[in-house]
């Protein structure tokens, strides 16, 4: 396509031409098109709609908050409230992730393959389904009324789980079922509206979990004010804490929740969870005076769809055209999509430029169908151009994943005392927690000015070279675990192990597993964290929660690819028919774990290259500078 530009009228009413890209004399005259749509404010306003004052913060009526009041709302204080329902969400999230597994096995007495695939879906769905909620939040709702009423569906789920665990008519009998039975398959089966009454109230739990995700991060952030001076300081602390309460909701699931279940049963375990919910929705709703709100910009998938049409409909039209008026843009500084500003063009993508082209043709009303705004078109580009990114974050999802369920199994082989106390094998997992908390901890006091000696980079790294900073270290994690699942399996079939997969070793400690736990967490820190942070900050200005759900989605993503991947690992590498175990064998002594998770880092590495080269191309907003 030419890439050569469009020159600006200046002070004439001719249509603008494309001057010779080698002629010296006319280069004077030449202008960026980036350019060119900013000093067009005598052109009338777009689709005969209004515009707002950029991102100026609302309350939640709808109306501008005074300059005089905006002391009165957000801040550090509104984003705490904000910071309460993150963390009972997490807690609910990673305590059926840790527990319903064990409750599918124990208790409605499903395969443990079968289970780990249904708690995989589940996972799956409520992170990839939070697209929808970004989009209610962005188009209708707003991220405040969205979580309003996905925070109650999701509560409404956890009660549903918990009457499952505590009435016996949704579970089967459990009269003579005890370990040997179970393995040996001989309890007696859920019936078929049992589980179907189960996989009902856990989708409306992921459903609700949904609308939560991609919302609270970025409401969060709105409560700081842009124009501050210390604007990006508090948005990277926020980020820092804000998943500081993720890890806290993570550990409280992985200990209380656990020693709950241990001592009281399901049925209160999945209550605390429940519970816990139904607390931190009344501490959201209490804080809704001190919140800060955005106007949703109208539906964002129309305003995609009408770039797309537009352009195609102009596809074999130049640049050159002679019935060229310019590219289109409203008057003023401010944008016809409600919340957001106006976005410089860019020279990305320039086949949706041609979305903007303005024909003499187009007449005074044209169809928004056949004519945008370059904001409107840079919204699409942007949102085309971040996809790399959070795609490459997916390995390290189905790591993450992988981890819940295959480490839970190593665990039950190991010994899990320390010193006097016996530590339960589902407790396992807090261990990424953990790490994950101490790192967030001392994040500003140690990593920062370490690795602002070496970047030069104000907060030590930037947003893209953290998500590479966790991408490498989820290789090393995964490496390891390859390594010790080698060493572990060879031990357990040298000491008579290899059938007794649910029996402890006793001289082999659990606790090596913690190498693995802590570098996927370290991993984790970097990873997401940056990823949020860039997500929020890149998006555009009517598109933050779709652009927080893309961190979701390729949660959500990594769920579903772990599901397929055990899938596929299990049909290659293993013949029942011949007597042959695949390498993700029930029997974890029999199996090849540590074949698998030398296949995870070798596909780690691959997805590293790929991110590497994908955060080379990228270039932040932030350096795209008029000219």
């Amino acid at each position: 396509m030419n890439t050569r530009e469009i020159k600006s009228p200046e002070g004439t009413s001719e249509t603008p031409s494309v001057p010779d890209g080698n002629s010296v004399s006319n280069s004077v005259h030449r202008k960026k098109l980036g350019v060119y749509f900013i000093e067009s404010d005598n052109r009338r306003m777009a689709f005969g709609r209004g515009y707002t004052g950029g991102t100026t913060p609302v309350n939640i009526k709808g109306k501008p908050i005074a300059d005089s009041d905006l002391s009165k709302t957000g801040g550090w204080i509104a984003a705490f409230f904000i910071f309460g329902n993150e963390m009972a969400e997490r807690m609910a999230y990673f305590g059926l992730s840790v527990n319903m597994v064990a409750f599918m096995f124990y208790v409605m007495h499903r395969p443990f393959a079968s289970s780990s695939n249904a708690v995989n879906n589940f996972l799956g769905i409520s992170q990839a389904s939070s697209v929808l909620g970004g989009f209610l939040a962005d188009a209708y709702l707003g991220r405040y009324r969205t979580i309003a009423i996905f925070t109650t569906i999701y509560l409404a789920g956890l009660t549903g789980i918990t009457l499952c665990a505590l009435m016996d008519v949704f579970v089967p009998n459990q009269d003579q079922c005890d370990q040997l039975a179970l393995l040996l398959g001989n309890c007696e089966p859920a019936k078929p509206w049992q589980m179907l009454y189960l996989y009902t109230i856990l989708y409306i739990t992921a459903f609700g979990a949904a609308g939560i995700r991609p919302c609270v991060s970025s409401f969060g952030a709105d409560q700081f004010d842009e124009r501050s001076k210390d604007y990006k300081t508090h948005l990277d602390r926020f980020f820092n804490f804000f998943y500081l309460s993720v890890t806290v909701g993570a550990i409280v699931a992985f200990t209380l929740v656990v020693y709950i279940q241990i001592e009281k049963g399901w049925g209160y375990a999945f209550g605390s969870l429940a519970i816990a919910m139904g607390i931190s929705n009344l501490l959201f709703f209490a804080g809704t005076p001190l919140y800060r709100h955005r106007l949703p910009g109208g539906s964002p998938l129309t305003r995609v769809a009408q770039v797309l049409v537009a352009a195609f409909r102009k596809r074999n039209v130049p640049f050159t055209n002679s019935e060229l008026i310019g590219l289109y843009e409203v008057p003023g500084k401010h944008s016809a999509v409600k919340g957001s500003r106006k976005i410089a063009h860019t020279d990305h993508f320039r086949w949706l430029d041609k979305a903007a082209l303005q024909l003499k043709e187009d007449g005074n009303n044209p169809s928004p169908w056949r004519l945008c705004t370059v904001t409107q078109v840079e919204e699409v580009k942007i949102l085309i151009r971040l996809i790399p990114i959070p795609a490459c974050t997916i390995m390290l999802n189905i790591i993450l994943t992988e981890y819940l369920t295959l480490s839970v199994q190593q665990a039950y082989t190991l010994n899990t005392h320390m010193g006097h106390l016996k530590l339960p094998v589902t407790c396992m997992p807090v261990f990424p927690g953990l790490s994950i908390f101490l790192i967030l901890s001392f994040y500003y006091s140690v990593f920062v000015p370490l690795s602002r000696r070496v970047t030069g980079h104000p907060h030590g790294a930037s947003q893209l070279q953290r998500v590479g900073i966790g991408l490498a270290i989820s290789i090393i994690s995964v490496a390891w675990a390859g390594a010790y699942e080698n060493y572990r399996r060879d031990y357990a079939i040298k000491h008579g192990y290899e059938a007794s997969f649910l029996t402890p070793m006793p001289e082999l400690s659990a606790y090596w597993l913690l190498i693995q736990y802590c570098l996927i967490g370290i991993a984790e820190v970097f990873c997401i964290v940056g990823l949020l942070e860039f997500l929020y900050e890149e998006a555009p200005d009517a598109m933050k929660s779709i652009g927080s759900a893309y961190a979701a989605l390729a949660g959500g993503l990594g769920c579903f690819a772990a599901s397929v991947l055990n899938s596929i690992v299990k049909s290659v590498t293993g013949t029942p028919v011949k007597g042959e175990e695949s390498w993700l064998s029930q029997n974890i002594n029999t199996g090849r774990f540590d074949y698998f998770y030398w296949l995870l880092a070798i596909m780690s590495v691959i997805n590293f290259c790929v991110f590497l080269y994908s955060a080379q191309k990228y270039k932040y907003r932030a350096e795209q500078m008029f000219r």
